[in-house]
């Protein structure tokens, strides 16, 4: 069978055979030849575990390894997008991003939704390392989040738990940091309690307020070395603070992020976005359908993108179930208490 001239976009692409286009009812065969830059053992998974993610995700085609080639045999429509999908994950393993069954469930999921995001670029976008872990977007929804901190000076991202929200802005505070074009990064929330009162919980002002800080604490010890996270605390390097604290304040050559900020008033939000000072960024994260305040009180982030929605340099970055990078079942679980919202939540 023919080969046609490998794509210039891709380093190391993949030589295709051509596609016949018969009707859409039709199996039609397609041939990848691997370039050999690319380790076939890396591209299939230990124990063929990335094959399988691939045979799962389109069980309507046959997929057959031989050497460094790959042969499809299926519908045309299928074949030409696990086509596209191999070379997806051959561009992605030459990047250096190890394969998984999960890179291959969010590529296809990519891939599908028909958007002009390439799952390579996506999954080899390296926002920070520290001690061989590195930390990328790992869908679509999370780029165009990481793209816009970088291209705004205030960004919300507001989305349901397990969207990478807060952790991405992390990695983006400590990536600026590392550069030196901020001074400090500055960590606030809103200490509001769900379900229990401060007062009822032991110890000072500080060890009660600690656990409210404490998952903006577990992020930043992905990050950083833990051993140097006390002196970066104690020279007000890293400040973490509850957002009553915020208040009087100018924030200057500072990355700023406020966590679980649908548990804002608006005059607090207000507040906390006017302590904004030169050379500074500050990301906004939240979900608004966990929101923890008081009956009556309406939630700063529920309705500040109507208040700043046409404001130059801001931008609101609304993430979704497709986003959560936690276990399969949070998605589901997100997906169905929306669906129970949107029927009334009927008995």
């Amino acid at each position: 069978m023919a080969q046609s001239t490998p794509s210039p976009r891709v380093s190391g692409s993949l030589a295709r055979s051509r596609v016949p286009e018969p009707a859409a009812a039709a199996r039609v065969e397609h041939r990848i030849t691997v370039p050999a830059a690319v380790s076939m053992v890396e591209l299939l998974g230990l124990r063929d575990e990335v094959l399988k993610a691939v045979e799962d995700g389109f069980p309507s085609v046959d997929v057959h390894v031989r050497g460094n080639q790959v042969r499809l045999v299926g519908p045309v429509g299928d074949v030409a997008l696990v086509s596209r999908l191999v070379d997806e994950l051959v561009e992605t393993a030459a990047a250096g991003t190890a394969l998984s069954p999960d890179v291959v469930t969010r590529s296809i999921a990519m891939l599908r939704d028909a958007s002009d995001v390439r799952p390579a670029d996506v999954l080899t976008f390296n926002i920070l390392s520290n001690r061989g872990k590195t930390i990328r977007p790992k869908t679509a929804g999370q780029k165009d989040y990481v793209d816009a901190i970088d291209a705004n000076t205030i960004t919300f991202g507001i989305g349901p738990a397990g969207t990478g929200k807060t952790y991405l802005a992390m990695a983006k505070a400590v990536q600026a940091l590392q550069a030196r074009r901020v001074n400090r990064i500055v960590l606030t929330r809103p200490a509001v309690e769900a379900g229990e009162r401060l007062g009822f919980l032991p110890g000072t002002l500080a060890e009660k307020i600690d656990p409210y800080l404490r998952p903006l604490y577990d992020a930043l010890h992905d990050m950083v070395d833990p051993e140097s996270i006390p002196r970066l605390l104690d020279a007000g390097t890293v400040e973490v603070a509850p957002l009553a604290y915020m208040r009087g304040r100018t924030l200057n050559d500072a990355f700023v992020i406020l966590d679980e900020a649908q548990n804002t008033s608006s005059e607090q939000m207000k507040m906390f976005l006017t302590r904004l000072g030169f050379g500074s960024k500050v990301v906004v994260t939240g979900d608004v359908t966990q929101v923890d305040l008081p009956g009556g009180t309406t939630s700063g982030l529920r309705i500040v993108e109507r208040i700043l929605g046409g404001v130059d340099d801001v931008a609101f970055c609304w993430l979704t179930s497709s986003d959560v990078v936690r276990h399969r079942l949070v998605g589901d679980i997100i997906d169905a208490y929306a669906r129970w919202d949107a029927e009334g939540g009927r008995q």
